[in-house]
């Protein structure tokens, strides 16, 4: 028996047995991780427009401060929606006249939808982070008590699913994932 165990001590190293089982809890720790990394990357990307369409306000209400009505400005370049990856904005219309551009490439593309008053407007955020539908919309809506034109880029013609004076997603579908 001494013999035995004599010869056990001299040998070093795992069994098949254990490696197979550390293997198992390797791979049941990735399952559980990789798509709670990809939700929190999901979330990370669309907090992006959020941000973003609160910029906008905030430049929106200095532009009035000052000139006394709000500007409109099309949707930014690509006339597409941006997907997985970041795009260069390129500042058009009145998003040059607010002096208002995010720093480097962008995940959405943006719209400001202003009355003819000038006493009202939406911005609209829009990106297929995902890449499947429904695309992600996010929107404010500072209202005048009138409705605007559909505008490709914003929530919807009279922006039902936003609350007035508040950044969120347009609709139920808007900032959820497949993940």
């Amino acid at each position: 028996m001494m013999k035995l165990l004599r010869n056990r001590k001299g040998k070093k190293g795992f069994t098949l047995i254990e490696l197979m089982i550390v293997v198992a809890i390797i791979g049941i720790l990735a399952a559980i991780a990789i798509p709670n990394f990809l939700r929190f990357q999901l979330r990370a990307k669309s907090s992006e427009g959020k941000t973003n369409i609160a910029a906008i306000r905030t430049a929106q209400e200095s532009y009035a401060a000052e000139f006394n009505g709000y500007v409109s400005s099309n949707a930014t370049v690509p006339g597409s929606v941006p997907t997985t990856s970041k795009v260069a904005f390129a500042t058009s219309g009145g998003f040059v006249d607010l002096g208002w551009a995010p720093e480097g490439e962008v995940y959405f593309n943006y719209q400001v939808t202003a009355t003819t008053a000038g006493n009202a407007y939406n911005v609209g955020a829009q990106a297929n982070i995902d890449v499947v539908t429904p695309n992600q919309v996010w929107g404010y809506k500072k209202p005048a008590g009138t409705t605007f034109a559909g505008a490709a880029n914003t929530c919807s013609s009279a922006y039902t699913n936003l609350a007035n004076n508040t950044v969120g997603p347009c609709s139920a579908g808007s900032g959820s994932s497949v993940f």
